[in-house]
């Protein structure tokens, strides 16, 4: 019998039997092999990529600050001047935003393969063929378009906000100087709207690629499993451990039905329950 391959980087559910290596007759899993690896390595590996998208955003943000304080924000010619400007900053983001969210995309595609090829090494090289053939190609197509719609929004919506701060403290009769001083925290507000996609797209994506890799080989549920630590919101936690269908997300949070990792600043993750093969 061939000693058993390292685990997976990232935790998955093995069915109860897999095919040995050496003989191809089922066998149930040792001890060892079927241990979870603890979700805290797994959320330090995921950070990696979303530090670097954070980064990238965050750019983003500075540029809006820098322009809304360029103007005299305290009337509305000066506000409609900035938000013509960040319209037009949007534009022309199209091209740099297309190459920062195909980079992350890519970058959460490779992790998450490596991850299933090692659980292949242990389960045989059927699994992986099917993993090699999984139709990943049509989930970061629409990721990365995703990516482009959310950047490119970030300074549209700082020029929505900077024009609907000034016309609500106009019709309020605010103080000018009160109006601008909201409006001067447009960049810091925008920074804060940058990390919450950064934090929840990172996620989604690979969450998404997990469940085109799963559902291709036959799988039809998932566990839900949780960051493990104190961050952790109480709905969530309330789920951990139990195992739902793929297409049949559950209520994560009131009104909201999703995968693990699907919904804004989501941590968790899917671990596949992988069938027979």
């Amino acid at each position: 019998m061939l000693t058993p391959q390292p685990v997976p980087s990232r935790p998955y559910r093995l069915s109860t039997a897999h095919a040995c290596p050496a003989c191809l007759r089922p066998r149930s899993l040792t001890a060892d092999e079927a241990r979870p690896i603890g979700a805290r390595s797994a959320f330090i590996r995921a950070q990696k990529v979303e530090r670097t998208y954070v980064t990238q955003l965050r750019k983003i943000a500075r540029h809006v600050g820098d322009i809304v304080r360029g103007f005299d924000v305290q009337d509305l010619p000066g506000a409609q001047r900035v938000q013509a400007l960040l319209d037009r900053y949007a534009t022309t983001l199209g091209p740099w935003a297309e190459a920062v969210g195909s980079r992350m995309v890519t970058e959460v595609a490779a992790r998450d393969e490596r991850a299933w090829f090692r659980v292949a090494q242990m389960m045989g090289t059927g699994l992986k063929r099917e993993i090699t053939q999984a139709p990943t190609g049509t989930v970061m197509r629409a990721r990365m378009a995703e990516q482009v719609t959310l950047i490119t929004s970030l300074p549209t919506e700082a020029g929505q906000r900077v024009h609907d701060l000034t016309i609500a403290g106009i019709s309020e009769g605010r103080r000018a100087a009160d109006i601008a001083a909201e409006i001067q925290r447009t960049g810091e507000v925008t920074e804060s709207r940058a990390m919450l996609i950064a934090r929840t797209e990172v996620s989604r994506t690979a969450t998404e690629l997990t469940k085109a890799r799963a559902e291709h080989i036959g799988s039809t549920h998932f566990i839900w499993r949780t960051a493990g630590d104190s961050d952790v919101r109480a709905t969530h936690k309330a789920l951990n451990g139990q195992s739902f269908r793929w297409d049949e997300p559950p209520e994560c949070d009131p009104g909201h039905h999703a995968l693990p990792g699907g919904i804004f600043n989501c941590r968790c993750y899917p671990e596949p329950v992988i069938p027979n093969l």
